[in-house]
């Protein structure tokens, strides 16, 4: 094959038949992945978006609403409108103190001078191959106001700790400790991608002109920086808006639906899994379900738009 494609280059007017067989084999090769992700993904959304025109109790006949149930979650569904303030909190509350600690973290660990660097970086990355439902129970045992090791540290320095997951006031801060603490490794491997693809000179000629070690940080290294900042902060805004896991365990129990206490820690998937499995409305959670889906891609346009800058080396 590639001995007809050098000899059809040789005659004119080849460029455009050399690239419109190259983007025939490119689609021969995408199509099997194309297929799987079509099926996957845009036949669910497309089949969410119908079912979400309509009032659906599952077992009985389908009726037309048109888009009464967004009317119903966007102007008379407290209960909505409660989860989407506690999952747009957390994803705040959970996703800068992680990215900032996971920069310095790298920017650390990205010190030749530093020995052991290989072990240390295996250390931070060990909470993210770790099951999240593992961890949530570990958690949950740590953060137990009376005898957990949280609260027993705090009380060492002579600090009465709060409720935690006991406690409406401190129940999501729990929760977002726990993600911080997992995720950490994770966007510190991004960070250090991004570090190590910085040239040399570019650092080392500012260092030459004399910038101290602060200068060249924020005036070389995090410039060059911005697109492994701009992956990381869209990658934890969305995984932040599909809180579920961690809520589930550390909040769920056989007598006690997650989200507790008091709604304080229900996130939007948990309310769509509610409004979906227990009336078993599939119009309704499904119309929930879209409405996450169309926040999710406008918080993650508005960030492109805000992190994104243009740089060269």
């Amino acid at each position: 094959m590639t001995s007809q494609v050098l000899r059809r280059g040789r005659g004119p007017g080849s460029s455009g038949a050399l690239r419109r067989q190259q983007t025939r084999w490119a689609l021969v090769f995408l199509s099997p992945a194309l297929v799987l992700f079509g099926l996957t993904v845009f036949y669910p959304m497309a089949r969410a978006l119908q079912y979400s025109l309509y009032k659906w109790p599952l077992g009985a006949p389908k009726t037309f609403v048109g888009l009464d149930n967004y009317r119903r979650l966007l102007l008379d569904d407290g209960d909505f409108h409660k989860s989407v303030q506690v999952t747009l909190y957390f994803t705040l509350l959970s996703v800068l103190p992680t990215l900032l600690l996971a920069l310095f973290a790298a920017v650390l660990l990205n010190d030749a001078r530093l020995r052991f660097r290989g072990l240390f970086r295996t250390v931070y990355f060990v909470p993210v191959v770790t099951s999240l439902v593992a961890v949530g129970y570990v958690w949950r045992a740590l953060l137990e106001p009376s005898f957990g090791l949280v609260n027993t540290a705090l009380g060492w320095v002579g600090i009465s700790g709060p409720g935690w997951l006991a406690s409406p006031d401190w129940a999501l801060q729990g929760i977002a400790l726990m993600t911080i603490w997992r995720d950490l490794g994770f966007y510190m491997v991004i960070f250090l991608a991004g570090l190590q693809a910085i040239p040399k000179e570019v650092v080392d000629a500012a260092r030459i002109d004399g910038a101290s070690a602060w200068r060249r940080f924020w005036h070389v290294t995090f410039p060059l920086l911005n697109p492994s900042i701009v992956l990381a902060a869209v990658i934890g805004v969305i995984n932040g808006l599909q809180l579920f896991t961690q809520t589930y365990v550390m909040t769920g129990s056989a007598q006690q639906l997650p989200g507790g206490p008091l709604s304080s820690t229900r996130s939007v998937v948990i309310y769509v899994v509610e409004q979906t499995f227990r009336p078993l409305e599939m119009g309704y959670g499904s119309a929930a379900a879209f409405l996450l889906f169309v926040m999710i891609m406008v918080v993650t346009l508005v960030q492109f738009r805000i992190i994104q800058r243009k740089f060269e080396y």
